[in-house]
């Protein structure tokens, strides 16, 4: 009985640790995407969000949200195929302290911590004009 109280305790305890994010945003933003869109689904607080797109060819499109995350769409005709990137940035709801005074605001304004800011990057995949999920080929040694 001891054991399992032990065991029991160390699982929770694990869990509680897990949960609390070990420096993870609370509610992280998930990637999503239909055939012509790209987004994130967003749980949480974010503000000031700032979407970039960068095409196969070089061009890159700057998408902003004052509150939530912003949406990004396939340009119609006009898409090139292959590997897109993007860099997500955004203010949480969460704060964090200033670590130089400096930066601390005047007056009335003046605080002691900041919103805590939340980044991510990666790319999407388009073939034939659409988004698609690129296949995960494996080379099988046994030929």
């Amino acid at each position: 009985m001891a054991r399992t109280s032990v065991k029991l305790l160390a699982l929770s305890v694990a869990f509680c640790a897990a949960v609390s994010g070990g420096g993870v945003f609370a509610s992280e933003p998930v990637k999503q995407h239909n055939s012509n869109a790209l987004w994130f689904e967003n749980w949480g607080d974010m503000t000031s969000a700032t979407l970039k797109v960068f095409s196969p060819d070089g061009k890159m499109v700057e998408l902003y949200q004052p509150a939530g995350t912003p949406v990004y769409q396939l340009p119609g005709r006009d898409v090139v195929d292959g590997v897109y990137h993007f860099e997500l940035s955004a203010a949480t709801s969460e704060r964090e302290k200033i670590v130089n005074v400096i930066d601390n605001g005047r007056g009335d304004a003046a605080s002691d911590s900041v919103a805590k800011s939340y980044h991510d990057s990666g790319h999407f995949v388009v073939s034939r004009g659409v988004i698609v999920v690129p296949e995960d080929i494996k080379e099988d040694d046994n030929n």
